[in-house]
C-alpha cells in the first residue's frame, strides 16, 4: 500500500492481519515506524518486535509497518531525504500513513495506536506532540526526546550527522520537533506508555524520565516504566522480554480494545514487583 506524504512523495506501508479483519474494518491497529540511520524495516508476523502475531493479530488487531523516509528501503537517497534539516519529512510520512488508514476505513482515531523505540521512540514523541488528535495510544520506547541535550548524553554525539548539532544554528530546525520542548498545555494527548532501561548505554534514560515527569507535572496522565535489566533493548533474559512484550500489548489492548487487566494476570517476577510499586497503577 502507499500513502501520499505532505510533499506528495508516495510512502509504502504494509498491513498485517487476518483477511476477515481487514475486510470488515475498522479494527484496533498498531502502527510501527523507525525512519532513521538508513535502516530498512521489513514486514514480520511472529518474530522480532513484541511477537505481534500471537499477542495482537490473533486477537483481532491489525499491525502496520510504515516505511518512512530516513530508512533505507529505497537506498541512500531515501535515508538522506530525512536527515538533519529534512527530519520533518519522516514525521510527515508517518502521519500520512495514519491518515490513509483512517481514510480507507481500516481503523479510526479511537482505535489507532503507534509504537517505536530508540530513533523510533523519538518518532513516537513527535507523533504525541505534533498530532495528539490522531492517536489513541502511543508507546514511546527507549526514546530520544530532549533533542537540545541529546549530543551530550552517552552515544548522542555520534548522531549529530543524523540529526544535526543542537549547540549550533541547527537548533532552529531541531527545536521545531524536539518532543520535550514541544509539550503544550490543554492538548488531547494520548495516555502514553513511556519505557526505558536504567542500563541503556546508548540513549540515556533521562530522556524518558524527563518527558514523563513533565507530562505529569502539566496534568497529563501517562504510564512510565523503567526496566532495571538489559541495555538499550531493555532485555537480558527471555523472561524479561516476555514481560516487556506483555506490558506493551496489555497497554494497547486496554487503550484500543477496552480490555481490563489486573496485576494478578501475570506471574510474579522481580520486574513485576518493581512495576507494581511504581508505575503500573492503572492497569
Amino acid at each position: 500500500h502507499f500513502a501520499e506524504s505532505k510533499d506528495l512523495t508516495p510512502i509504502p506501508y504494509f498491513v498485517i492481519g487476518k483477511k476477515d479483519v481487514i475486510r470488515k474494518g475498522p479494527a484496533p491497529t498498531i502502527q510501527y515506524g523507525y525512519g532513521g540511520f538508513g535502516i530498512s524495516i521489513l514486514p514480520y508476523y511472529l518474530t522480532t518486535y513484541h511477537n505481534v502475531g500471537k499477542n495482537w493479530i490473533e486477537k483481532g488487531g491489525l499491525f502496520v509497518i510504515a516505511n518512512i523516509r530516513g530508512g533505507g528501503e529505497y537506498g541512500p537517497k531515501w535515508h538522506k531525504d530525512a536527515m538533519k534539516s529534512h527530519r520533518q519529512r519522516a514525521y510527515d510520512d508517518f502521519i500520512a500513513v495514519s491518515e490513509k488508514l483512517i481514510e480507507t476505513g481500516l481503523t479510526t482515531k479511537a482505535k489507532l495506536g503507534t509504537m517505536g523505540a530508540s530513533n523510533g521512540g523519538l518518532l513516537m514523541g513527535v507523533m504525541l506532540t505534533q498530532r495528539p488528535d490522531l492517536y489513541q495510544a502511543v508507546h514511546v520506547g527507549s526514546p530520544l526526546l530532549d533533542m537540545k541535550r541529546f549530543s551530550h548524553l552517552l552515544a548522542g554525539y555520534s548522531w549529530i550527522g543524523e540529526y544535526g548539532d543542537p549547540d549550533t544554528s541547527d537548533w532552529e530546525y531541531i527545536s521545531r520537533y524536539s518532543p520535550y520542548q514541544n509539550i503544550r498545555e490543554n492538548q488531547p494527548y494520548a495516555r502514553a506508555l513511556i519505557t526505558t532501561s536504567t542500563n541503556d548505554d546508548r540513549v540515556h534514560p533521562g530522556h524518558a524520565r524527563k518527558m514523563a515527569a513533565k507530562l505529569m507535572k502539566m496534568g497529563y496522565d501517562c504510564f512510565f516504566y523503567e526496566n532495571t535489566q538489559g541495555g538499550h533493548g531493555g532485555v537480558n533474559t527471555s523472561k524479561v522480554r516476555s514481560f516487556n512484550d506483555a506490558l506493551s500489548m496489555t497497554y494497547f489492548a486496554r487503550e484500543l480494545m477496552g480490555e481490563k487487566h489486573e496485576m494478578s494476570d501475570y506471574p510474579e517476577t522481580p520486574v513485576l514487583k518493581l512495576v507494581s510499586k511504581r508505575v503500573y497503577r492503572a492497569f
